[in-house]
């Protein structure tokens, strides 16, 4: 199958709007971004999907060379996409009971990438386009002087893709990203970009 993968810019608006429709998808990944409680957010995904739909649409057109994701393309057609974005636009991941505190994320966080989530067409899944994207990601990281790039993914033998949302383990594991805190089933993984410490 070819693939073209990329990171998301205002021409790959259109495609990524016909996955999230066609996956069902109405949180256009804006979760992260939400600053209201759990039933705010459940009553905007049932009742207002077109704000998280706009606010899509403006951080891709607002993101002026800045990363937000990475974009995999069949025929011309989004067939994954990968919240890619520096840590500090995710800060309400990293504010999750689970994580907060945790020795492996303090520090120095300037260059630091975080994958805030994953989503694969069903009709393209295990086709290799999740290993695409991370792939393309961990390029993306060097090219842009990024340190690193955390990731959050469930590990679980029994998770179903509902749960998977923030990308399957094996995949993480087999690029080469390292567990920094493994708090099962909710490790956190590193990859560390060749040659620049954490």
């Amino acid at each position: 199958m070819q693939l073209e993968v990329a990171a998301a810019a205002p021409e790959h608006t259109s495609a990524l709007l016909a996955l999230f429709e066609r996956t069902g998808t109405p949180c256009h990944c804006q979760y992260w971004h939400f600053t209201g409680d759990k039933n705010a957010w459940l009553d905007r995904l049932f009742h207002a999907p077109d704000q998280n739909r706009a606010a899509f649409i403006e951080s891709i057109a607002t993101a002026q060379g800045e990363l937000r994701g990475v974009v995999a393309l069949h025929a011309g057609r989004a067939v994954g996409w990968m919240k890619l974005c520096p840590a500090e636009r995710v800060q309400k991941l990293y504010d999750q009971r689970l994580y907060r505190g945790l020795p492996a994320l303090a520090g120095e966080r300037e260059g630091v990438l975080t994958v805030g989530c994953l989503l694969v067409d069903e009709e393209f899944r295990r086709r290799g386009v999740a290993r695409a994207l991370v792939a393309h990601a961990i390029v993306l990281a060097g090219a842009r002087g990024a340190r690193c790039i955390e990731a959050f993914p469930r590990r679980s033998d029994q998770a179903g893709p509902a749960e998977l949302w923030t990308g399957p383990f094996s995949i993480f594991e087999q690029a080469g990203f390292e567990i920094v805190s493994d708090f099962a089933p909710y490790p956190v993984l590193r990859y560390t970009v060749a040659g620049i410490s954490p």
